[in-house]
């Protein structure tokens, strides 16, 4: 399905801006997004995957990962094909870079809006997430759901590799109450080899998401050789504390995937050693992820340091939560920073 692409401008130049995310793509009539659907068609930008889910399912909302968010409920996920970044470790790269790879070919199944509120609505669930691969690149489609998901009393979730211009964001944060967004790495290098993209806009999407009041996790997939250093972890979490020290970070184990099937499996003491580095830069709430490890996967009060969120099983979604639905710690009487309710 087809529908105007409404997040554009048209330039002097002839060309349409497409104003989504920081690709900031600059197209002619009949060319693609660096996404590969969105494109100019008869004088103006469409987005060729409108309703077309390509991934859905009920997931854990831990498996997004929001782990100070609505712990151990369910979340209606979709997702649709394309993507504005080319990371070599891309996990869903069979949907992520289909259009790229296939022709700008696209495909999946018809899921307006109202079909997706009524399926999480009957199964249970109390939010929406827009995941599997990156949902600002069918921004229009996001944006009419979680407009009526909020409507009908659902709370919605982006997860993001943080590209999200800062229009996009002022549209979004009425409607989005919390993002888990990528810090793939902390080198401009990084990002422009391994992910076709740039640290620096990320960084900036990280700082005005808070600024607006969306709730936000950090992840970073922490692969061997890449980005795994002690200085460049420490910069990570030193940059996330100056955001704001309450902001969960997820730690994740990479597995060979896609492009990168030559790199070994993230060892679980590199996971633990960047835990602590965390801890050391005075980051309040830092999971481990992706390789089962109850004592780092669990949610601690920062006051007291009792164990208030039990999570076990490969992304943490086996949930006993001792927290009130305030997110008051019963040992102590804090109150943990997060969406409770």
């Amino acid at each position: 399905m087809s529908a105007t692409a409404w997040l554009s401008k048209k330039l002097g130049s002839g060309k349409i801006l497409c104003q989504a995310c920081a690709q900031s793509c600059k197209l002619n009539e009949g060319e693609y997004g660096i996404c590969g659907i969105r494109k100019v068609e008869d004088g103006e930008l469409k987005l060729l995957v409108y309703g077309l889910a390509s991934v859905v399912n009920i997931d854990p909302v831990e498996k997004k990962p929001m782990f100070n968010f609505l712990p151990g409920s369910r979340a209606f996920s979709f997702g649709t094909v394309g993507c504005n970044f080319s990371c070599k470790f891309c996990q869903n790269f069979d949907i992520s870079q289909y259009p790229k790879e296939h022709n700008h070919q696209i495909f999946g199944k018809e899921y307006p809006p109202e079909r997706i509120i009524e399926l999480a609505i009957e199964n249970g669930c109390k939010s929406i997430a827009y995941t599997y691969n990156e949902p600002i690149v069918f921004f229009e489609y996001t944006y009419d759901t979680a407009k009526l998901a909020h409507e009908k009393g659902l709370k919605n979730i982006y997860v993001t590799s943080g590209f999200e211009t800062h229009k996009a964001l002022d549209l979004l944060a009425p409607y989005i109450d919390g993002m888990n967004i990528d810090i793939k790495g902390f080198t401009e290098e990084f990002y422009k080899e391994i992910c076709g993209a740039r640290l620096k806009p990320v960084l900036e999407c990280v700082k005005y998401a808070h600024e607006k009041g969306i709730w936000i996790e950090i992840t970073t997939l922490l692969i061997p050789g890449k980005n795994d250093s002690d200085e460049e972890i420490r910069n990570i979490a030193k940059f996330i504390a100056e955001v704001d020290p309450t902001m969960p970070w997820h730690l994740s184990a990479f597995y060979p995937m896609y492009k990168m099937l030559d790199v070994p499996p993230t060892p679980g003491s590199t996971l633990r050693r960047a835990y602590e580095i965390g801890k050391e830069e005075g980051l309040k709430y830092i999971y481990v992820g992706n390789i089962e490890d109850e004592e780092h996967e669990s949610t601690y009060c920062p006051q007291c340091g009792e164990r208030v969120i039990d999570r076990t099983g490969h992304i943490g979604q086996y949930v006993t939560n001792e927290l009130d639905e305030n997110g008051i710690c019963p040992h102590c009487g804090y109150s943990l920073e997060g969406v409770w309710h």
